[in-house]
């Protein structure tokens, strides 16, 4: 937010240059981020003096020139001069060689010695355009005759230079939005550390009598989102530019003047961080109304944009149509023209949560949304009326043509409660006096309704939103008497918690990093998703009696935080895949949350999702087809990656898929919790997205597997010095029976030598009995000490067989 230097000295007096009070607002916690200089004429008017005309001859070659020996002060010059009022014993403006002078921004010219129809000439006299400083060019600028010579124009004129100060003001300063806020700040930090003794300049208000006839009917439909609503009607208003004055204010904290009227509004919101909204009293139409949006209505707002209304937006209209988004954004044929000569001033206070869901709903940020959405003070609503209809009297003429109208709904009030002076000692770390601490809430309008010596009754002003604890008032303090005050102790004392031996920070980058180095890109989700996805698809595996839902949605499209990180890689899917980018490896790693009965759950997860071509195109690539895409083992295989670096290979157990967000699949258990599961999504579930590849995903239960980590034994052995042997089996199996099971029972038949097992072969079909497959496992064997003999190959491979066969059914063939 920008403030200017000048504008806000009006309301506290402080002899403090711009970079000192920079610093002091700063240290409030009103950071500053930019000081920039803004001249009030482009140039400052630098080489530009007054000068005593000694004498005015006629130009021996031109009838409409003169020739004039002019006094500076420091010399005389010659200068031939057009102006038709130049004369002798005038005091003029001269703007000597040198000079650079800007007429208009991106219009400048330099003095220059030169010869005029023979005529040598040494600088300028100017008229008013020619300096920048009026518009007339009718004769130079003549000066009384008391006037110094040699005196700068500068100083002559009063151009005192501004400086534009902008504020990185954060969204929980919603008091600090005008200059009477900012100086608000500047007066408690400067009572407190230089005893200044200084109090806000507010402006004197008085609101004129009526004098006009124009009434204007009021009435308030939405009592929910309009909290107080004032508004008076003026006549006999003359639109033209507006003063000098009012113009440099504006364009000193980058606002771009309009009208002597709209200016005014602009102004008073700068001024007291109060929005402001001004009809053409003609469009009004004797009614104004605040009601919500209506079916299928459309406005045409200031940008030129014809905006369709959805049933949730406040608006301002008249019996007939609405004439402006309230608390956003002003209709296109409603507000103030060249041609307005009677106006409708409006001062509300709009709901915060209402302003803020219109504004993003229609993607506008406007002043009016961003002062609105913070909240304003509610006991400025009638003040800062009074005062735009003085200004506008002040500048553009005109009478007050009704009785003012002030609605109140349920207005915010003051909050009371009470704090420690211990505890201000305790959070702060050190000791501040408690007159120090009573001085510091008086200046920022914080009052003491009671002082009980040790605790103190308080009542926070109902403007400070952001105030509703005690640490917020203690963090006040706190901000005024200084952060830089506060002592860094010479001894420090640290409890050392007991920290588990999982980093999962650093687990959580070593998972993505391998996955990064497998041609994976990580991805970051919203949190917030649409209900929408679990009522149509949750496929009876998330529910909507789980879901947490917001209390202010911003749309319907972020209406509940996700309970799967699935719906959001899908939505990357078809993102991609609609800009010709089908082949993706993704991964996220996010939370999830659910509500049970109450009962708030977060939980963290790993997913990971391969679609498309296993590989891009290339010379050795084969034809594009079945076989180039990526399959369930692909993604498989790198689950498998990702357990086994966790450690859980040796305990891995594969159980059957119960998660009904995969169409089919495998869950991998350790000590009975579920870690892991992988599958493919459901058709039904791609279509819904516009999907067309098959999408291959899995997930980690992060928290499980963190949790698990603290039971994985590191275990170390040297190198076997045998060699391995290995021995064959085919096996003709019911269709059932899956590779998981053969591979557990032959592990738990022999648990000394048979190190692995594996499946090389499978086949179903011709010669085979119906329901019936047939499996090739291999099985390697090895002693770390020894070689071993055919005797102990040949009765380990007999205990596999006889347990394949009774736990599985499994025959062994020819």
């Amino acid at each position: 937010m920008k403030i200017s230097y000048n504008w806000l000295k009006k309301y506290i007096q402080t002899e403090l240059s711009p970079e000192e009070l920079s610093k002091v607002l700063t240290d409030t916690g009103l950071e500053v981020e930019s000081i920039e200089k803004v001249e009030a004429i482009q140039g400052g008017l630098q080489g530009v003096v007054v000068g005593h005309v000694l004498s005015c001859e006629k130009h021996p070659d031109a009838d409409k020139l003169n020739v004039t020996t002019v006094s500076i002060g420091t010399e005389e010059l010659q200068i031939v001069c057009g102006a038709p009022n130049v004369a002798s014993g005038q005091k003029v403006v001269v703007a000597t060689v040198g000079t650079t002078l800007y007429p208009k921004p991106d219009e400048a010219f330099q003095i220059k010695k030169a010869k005029i129809r023979g005529v040598e000439s040494v600088g300028m006299l100017c008229a008013e355009d020619e300096l920048g400083i009026g518009h007339s060019h009718a004769g130079i600028i003549v000066l009384p005759e008391d006037t110094p010579i040699g005196l700068a124009a500068s100083a002559y004129f009063d151009l005192s230079d501004d400086y534009q100060i902008e504020i990185g003001l954060t969204p929980n300063r919603a008091d600090a939005m005008g200059h009477i806020g900012v100086a608000r700040d500047l007066k408690a930090a400067l009572n407190y550390h230089q005893k200044a003794g200084l109090e806000l300049s507010w402006p004197t208000v008085q609101m004129p009598p009526v004098q006009g006839n124009l009434p204007i009917s009021v009435y308030i439909e939405n009592q929910i989102d309009c909290l107080r609503y004032c508004g008076v009607s003026m006549t006999d208003i003359k639109v033209a530019p507006s003063p000098e004055w009012l113009q440099k204010a504006l364009r000193s904290v980058g606002l771009n003047p309009i009208n002597n009227v709209v200016d005014v509004s602009n102004f008073v919101m700068r001024e007291l961080g109060t929005p402001l909204h001004i009809f053409d009293a003609a469009i009004v139409n004797g009614t104004v109304i605040v009601r919500t949006a209506k079916e299928g209505e459309e406005l045409e707002t200031l940008d030129q944009v014809q905006r369709k209304m959805q049933r949730t937006e406040l608006m301002i209209a008249n019996e007939s149509k609405a004439m402006c988004i309230a608390g956003v954004f002003g209709g296109a044929h409603s507000g103030v023209t060249e041609g307005t000569t009677a106006i409708f001033i409006e001062s509300a206070l709009f709901d915060a949560v209402s302003v803020r869901k219109t504004a993003r709903i229609h993607g506008l940020n406007t002043d009016a949304s961003f002062r609105f959405e913070r909240g304003v003070d509610p006991a400025l609503t009638r003040y800062a009326l009074e005062r735009c209809v003085q200004l506008i009297q002040e500048v553009a003429g005109g009478h007050v043509a009704m009785q003012t109208f002030d609605w109140k709904g349920e207005i915010p009030q003051g909050k009371n409660i009470s704090i420690s002076l211990n505890r201000v000692n305790q959070l702060i770390g050190c000791q501040i006096d408690k007159m120090d601490v009573i001085s510091i809430l008086k200046d920022l309008d914080i009052t003491i309704s009671t002082d009980h010596g040790e605790v103190l009754d308080i009542c926070i002003p109902a403007y400070r939103v952001d105030v509703t604890r005690e640490a917020d008032v203690i963090e006040e303090i706190l901000r005024i008497y200084g952060f830089n005050l506060v002592p860094i102790p010479e001894k420090w004392n640290l409890s050392l918690p007991n920290a588990s031996k999982i980093n999962k920070d650093q687990w959580q980058r070593t998972i993505a990093e391998s996955l990064v180095g497998k041609g994976y890109s990580e991805v970051m989700n919203n949190s917030l998703t649409k209900n929408a996805y679990v009522a149509n698809w949750g496929m009876n595996q998330l529910k909507e009696e789980h879901q947490v839902r917001m209390l202010n949605p911003l749309s319907q499209d972020l209406d509940v935080m996700r309970q799967s990180l699935l719906f959001g890689l899908l939505e990357n899917i078809a993102h991609n895949q609609n800009r010709q980018s089908p082949n993706l490896r993704l991964f996220e790693i996010g939370k999830t949350y659910a509500n049970y009965s109450g009962k708030y759950v977060e939980t963290q997860q790993l997913i990971l999702c391969a679609t498309g071509q296993k590989n891009a195109d290339n010379w050795l690539s084969p034809e594009k087809g079945k076989d180039t895409l990526t399959t369930y083992f692909d993604l498989k295989g790198v689950l498998s990656g990702l357990l086994e670096r966790f450690g859980f290979a040796a305990i891995l157990q594969e159980k059957a898929l119960t998660n009904q967000l995969f169409e089919d699949g495998q869950a991998f258990e350790v000590h009975k919790k579920t870690l892991a599961e992988i599958g493919w999504a459901p058709a039904e579930l791609l279509s819904a997205f516009g999907i067309k590849n098959p999408v291959y995903y899995a997930v980690i239960h992060w928290d499980v597997a963190m949790e698990l980590l603290n039971r994985v034994k590191i275990e170390y052995s040297e190198l076997p010095k045998a060699f391995a042997t290995r021995r064959d089996f085919s096996l003709l199996l019911d269709k059932q029976v899956s590779f998981a099971s053969l591979r557990s029972v032959a592990l738990q038949a022999d648990r000394k030598i048979l190190k692995s097992v594996g499946l090389f072969d499978v086949y179903e079909g011709k010669n085979l009995e119906e329901g019936k497959k047939s499996y090739a496992l291999s099985f390697i064997l090895q002693d770390g000490d020894r070689t071993l003999t055919d005797q102990e190959i040949d009765g380990c491979m007999a205990k596999i067989q006889a347990s394949l066969e009774k736990e599985c059914g499994a025959i062994l063939r020819n």
